[in-house]
């Protein structure tokens, strides 16, 4: 599949080895044993790192949580019907969904990105309209997205990303069969086994998900020319997952941290990480999701994640559930004393 020129940008490397190392020196001399903070240490050198300072500060965190259907919902791959796509569009907006809870707990910004909702919302503050069409069409019968639907919705994500204040990106979704998308991407860019990335999404029973795979490897047979990462999203993806893959290579673009929330979530990344490997060192992974193919997903992204709850809801909420970690590393990195300012004297 032919890229419009200018579609994706180039994404430099962040590698800084002088940075790292005083990095790490700062985290080394704080007042604790060497390494006993564990993996926010890890964290610690990670933001300092995206962000280009030994003092890293977070400001204007915006959570955006895509959504857009999709036309193999039609084949009864998951529990919930497609209306409930518009219908939890209308939750976060109202302030009742999971991740609603979770942005106002924490102050962060919460934006609803209307990528290809099968309804017409009334315009209002926190929902962003950039409908690329009434969902995708319907894989089985031929691609979801056209090739300029793709590129698109691409450009859009890239466009909504730019308009939006602050430096840390926490990515959610939501799509009545989006795992589906997601589980066809990991398997033909990841290059596993369909059978071992297809999951019970939202709830399916051991009938349903026999249902669903064999739907899934119906879909993944008819595209098999759909090897490249653009080429793969619009056969087999979703509009809410073009839409972030623009978001997230403009985010990485513009050196802001992303926060990978779960298994829809981390597909997009998939994408953009074939297209540009080093938006990879802009990502935070917030947790390890109980959906079966995450595990893989993680393992293709040779990501480590923050959390392990359990989790299997999406549409952002294990990104702000990991949020307060990165504020502590932050304010650990720049607030926790040094072995010298306080006068403590340093192991032997």
């Amino acid at each position: 599949m032919s890229i419009p020129q200018d579609l994706i940008p180039e994404i430099p490397s962040i590698q800084d080895p002088a940075l790292a190392a005083r990095l790490q020196h700062r985290i080394d001399r704080k007042t604790k044993p060497l390494g006993s903070l564990g993996r926010l240490e890890d964290l610690m050198l990670r933001l300092g790192l995206i962000l280009g300072s030994e003092t890293p500060q977070l400001h204007e965190p915006q959570v955006m949580v895509f959504a857009a259907d999709h036309g193999l919902a039609a084949h009864g791959v998951s529990a919930f019907p497609p209306e409930v796509t518009w219908q939890m569009v209308e939750n976060f907006l109202a302030g009742g969904a999971a991740v609603s809870v979770l942005a106002r707990q924490h102050g962060l910004t919460l934006s609803v990105v209307d990528a290809g909702v099968k309804h017409q919302f009334q315009p209002r503050a926190g929902l962003l309209i950039a409908k690329i069409a009434m969902g995708t069409a319907d894989m089985l019968a031929g691609p979801a997205m056209t090739a300029d639907q793709c590129s698109t919705a691409v450009a859009a994500g890239k466009t909504l990303l730019q308009k939006r204040p602050g430096n840390v990106l926490l990515l959610g979704e939501m799509g009545i069969g989006n795992t589906s998308a997601a589980a066809l991407l990991l398997a033909r860019l990841g290059g596993y086994a369909l059978v071992d990335c297809v999951g019970r999404g939202t709830g399916l029973d051991d009938a349903q998900l026999r249902h669903k795979l064999d739907v899934l490897t119906r879909a993944l047979n008819r595209h098999p020319r759909a090897t490249d990462p653009m080429a793969a999203l619009a056969a087999l993806g979703g509009l809410e997952i073009a839409m972030m893959v623009g978001a997230v290579l403009q985010a990485a673009l513009e050196r802001r941290i992303i926060v990978v929330d779960g298994f829809i979530t981390g597909a997009a990344v998939l994408v953009a990480s074939r297209l540009q490997p080093a938006v990879l060192e802009r990502c935070v992974f917030a947790h390890r999701s109980q959906e079966t193919g995450h595990r893989l997903m993680l393992e293709s992204l040779k990501a480590q994640p923050l959390l392990d709850l359990g989790l299997r809801l999406g549409e952002g909420s294990g990104a702000a559930l990991a949020w307060p970690l990165l504020v502590s590393a932050c304010q650990v990195l720049s607030e926790m004393a040094s072995f010298d300012s306080a006068g403590v004297s340093d192991q032997h």
